[in-house]
């Protein structure tokens, strides 16, 4: 196996000392040896900051940069910055991945020519309910190919993680400071930069799924950044490609529903945010439920809500509870 080109992985740490060790384990055992390990210290206010720097005088490929707080998008961009590898990879560094995760991607990567390899992963509940996702798709595609599936979540996904990519397509492109779930206002021009994306669905990345993530805590009106993120992408991708109208709408539409998910879990009450997502819903879903594209469980959100807030929040708590996500 080729091993002369450098891959640099980028593991963003903050508060995680209890998850850390599982992630570095399984980086630092990588069956791919020609890697550097970025390990972005976001001001972490827990022991992270020691054990980072532990790891530096354990492994030459390991190194650390300490910044103060930024959130997630800052710590990738300032690992970005450092990056000296052909490629990049991020791993949420309270996640883990199988040993051959990147040997996996770049010998995708490699054997298609292509700007960015993705591959499949697991998903893993509190509950100890595992959801794979793998698919066993082996294509190569165009990027509008990728964007439209991503619009109807068909088996591609906005994640950072869980895919390689080519260096220099960061050269002008960064993730937002300070906006949650920065995957969606960042991936898709990833993707549109690319000349072609590779498609190995066996999973090789484990996400995991805490109670007290950022995607599962508390709602917030901050939480509404998946909106304003995903009508960015939308419009993008209606201007560029206007045939892709319909796959836009719904990717908009999911943004809605998703973050009214979040505050169907929630007990307190926030009302202007409410009525922003149940208006939007209401006016637009018959739209989206003529597409026979878009998933049953968006089409179920969508007339659930037809009776009212109230049924949507019992529908949500029951969806979750039948399906055991926690």
């Amino acid at each position: 196996m080729n091993m002369k080109k450098l891959i640099s992985i980028v593991l963003p740490i903050y508060n995680v000392e209890n998850y850390i060790e599982k992630c570095m384990e399984s980086v630092l055992n990588q069956t791919y040896k020609n890697i550097e390990i970025i390990l972005v210290d976001d001001g972490s206010p827990d022991n992270c900051p020691i054990i980072c720097d532990q790891y530096v005088k354990e492994d030459n490929r390991v190194k650390v940069v300490h910044k103060e707080n930024g959130g997630l998008s800052d710590a990738r961009n300032a690992g970005i910055k450092v990056a000296n590898g052909d490629y990049i990879t991020f791993i949420d560094s309270d996640d883990y991945v199988d040993k051959d995760y990147v040997e996996f991607l770049y010998n995708t990567i490699e054997e298609t020519d292509a700007d960015i390899a993705i591959g499949g992963h697991r998903v893993i509940y509190d509950s100890g309910k595992i959801i794979e996702k793998e698919t066993h798709e082996n294509s190569v595609l165009e990027p509008k190919k990728v964007l439209e599936r991503i619009l109807y979540d068909d088996g591609i996904d906005l994640s950072a993680w869980g895919k390689l990519y080519k260096r220099y397509l960061f050269n002008d492109i960064k993730f937002p400071k300070g906006r949650l779930f920065e995957d969606s206002a960042t991936t898709y021009m990833l993707v549109d930069k690319a000349n072609k994306i590779a498609i190995n669905s066996i999973s090789k990345y484990n996400y995991i799924i805490r109670k007290n993530s950022i995607s599962n805590a508390k709602f917030s009106p901050k939480k509404m950044d998946l909106i304003t993120s995903t009508r960015e992408m939308s419009e993008y991708v209606k201007n560029k490609y206007p045939d892709l109208k319909n796959a836009a709408n719904r990717r908009l539409m999911y943004a809605y529903l998703s973050t009214l998910s979040q505050l169907a879990k929630c007990k307190e009450k926030y009302p202007k945010e409410e009525k922003e997502m149940t208006d939007y819903i209401k006016t637009h879903g018959n739209e989206i439920l003529k597409d026979k594209r878009v998933p049953k469980r968006d089409k179920f959100g969508i007339i659930s809500l037809k009776f009212g807030f109230g049924f949507y929040k019992f529908i949500w708590r029951l969806y979750l509870k039948i399906t055991k996500r926690f």
